[in-house]
């Protein structure tokens, strides 16, 4: 099941019809009310993911669900095109080259900053090296593969590598600890497919 396709603006406009998206969906499953929390939560971190990203941005957010062996899957997305044009571009690289650092501090900021780089990106011209240098630098390693040769940052590898790496990386242990979307989410991916940026949170109920 997809929910309808809500568009999402910078300024926060859409946000509303997104979280009223988010409970209609909740109550289509049939959700009991921390599961509906918890829906409720993750679409509202997701969405306020794009405020201030980028002057005239304009994204879809939707939900989809799916029934596997362990429950109901239940997806958060946030989608963008990566075509944008010159003055978005220059707006975009000024933001990654001025305001990374301070942009990318906790796991949304993360989330944030990997979504913002993948709108630079030109769908299948992206190069491989490219797109592992900056998951490198975010601490994850080399990229993992979405469907059709496209590449995704996770949160549950990341996780891994935080988790391995405890001592070395206290503060972004601490960032895990006190991330909402860390504690509720079961995944998070960012990267780009079939052309668009995507940020999806998973969550199975």
């Amino acid at each position: 099941m997809k929910s309808d396709v809500i568009s999402i603006y910078s300024d926060l406009t859409g946000r509303a019809e997104a979280i009223r998206e988010a409970e209609k969906f909740s109550a289509y499953h049939k959700l009991d009310k921390r599961q509906t929390m918890h829906l409720r939560l993750l679409s509202e971190e997701s969405v306020s993911m794009v405020h201030g990203i980028l002057n005239g941005f304009k994204g879809d957010f939707w939900l989809e669900s799916e029934q596997t062996d362990n429950g109901l899957l239940c997806r958060i997305c946030v989608a963008a095109d990566v075509d944008v044009d010159d003055c978005q571009e220059d707006a975009l690289l000024e933001v990654s080259t001025s305001g990374k650092n301070e942009a990318a501090k906790g796991i949304m900021g993360k989330i944030r900053e990997l979504f913002r780089w993948s709108m630079q990106a030109q769908g299948e011209q992206v190069e491989h090296n490219n797109m592992a240098d900056i998951w490198f630098a975010m601490g994850n390693g080399m990229p993992q593969k979405f469907p059709q040769q496209d590449y995704y940052w996770s949160l549950q590898r990341y996780r891994s590598y935080v988790t391995e790496n405890m001592e070395s990386d206290a503060e972004e242990w601490d960032e895990l600890e006190k991330s909402i979307v860390s504690k509720i989410a079961d995944e998070v991916k960012v990267g780009i497919r079939s052309g668009r940026a995507e940020v999806i949170i998973e969550k199975i109920v």
